[in-house]
C-alpha cells in the first residue's frame, strides 16, 4: 500500500511517498503552487502514477497545540483534495519537521541554496516517516 505525505504552504508543496510495504518515506518533489486546481491536477497524477491508497497532510499546529491562520489553509486544502481526488487523508502534527529537515541538511553541509530548494520534500518526509512509524506499532 503506498502512502502519499504531504507539507502544504503557501508557495509550495513538499511531496513524500512510502514504499510499497509502508515501511520507509522518500521525498519525491517540491510542487511550485500555481493555483488550486494546477496543485490538485499535479497530486493527482503523482497518486494515479503511484496507486496511493492513503494521503497524509503535516498539520501545522501552534507550539501550544491550537490550529493557527496556515492550519484551516491546509485543513480546506486536504477537504477539496479529498473530494477530487476521492482518497482519505490523514492529518498529522507538524511541528517542528521542517526544523529537524533544516537540521539534518546543516549537518550534511548542504549550502542555503540547496537547503532551500529541499527543505518542503524533506519535512514531508519526516511527516510521512512519522505517520509510518506510528501505524507499524
Amino acid at each position: 500500500m503506498r502512502i502519499l505525505g504531504l507539507d502544504v504552504g503557501n508557495k509550495t508543496i513538499g511531496v513524500a511517498l512510502s514504499d510499497p510495504l509502508g515501511i520507509t518515506a522518500q521525498g519525491i518533489t517540491t510542487i511550485k503552487r500555481k493555483g488550486e486546481d494546477k496543485d490538485i491536477e499535479e497530486l493527482k497524477t503523482i497518486c494515479d502514477k503511484y496507486k496511493v491508497e492513503v494521503i497524509v497532510c503535516g498539520l501545522p499546529k501552534n507550539m501550544n497545540g491550537t490550529l493557527g491562520p496556515q492550519s484551516e489553509k491546509v485543513l480546506k486544502f486536504c477537504n477539496i483534495i479529498e473530494e477530487v481526488i476521492n482518497l482519505p487523508i490523514k492529518m498529522w502534527d507538524e511541528r517542528l519537521t521542517t526544523v529537524a529537515a533544516n537540521r539534518a541538511m546543516l549537518e550534511a553541509d548542504l549550502s542555503r541554496a540547496k537547503r532551500k530548494k529541499i527543505v518542503d520534500k524533506m519535512a514531508a518526509t519526516y511527516i510521512l516517516q512519522g505517520y509510518l512509524d506510528r501505524i507499524s506499532k
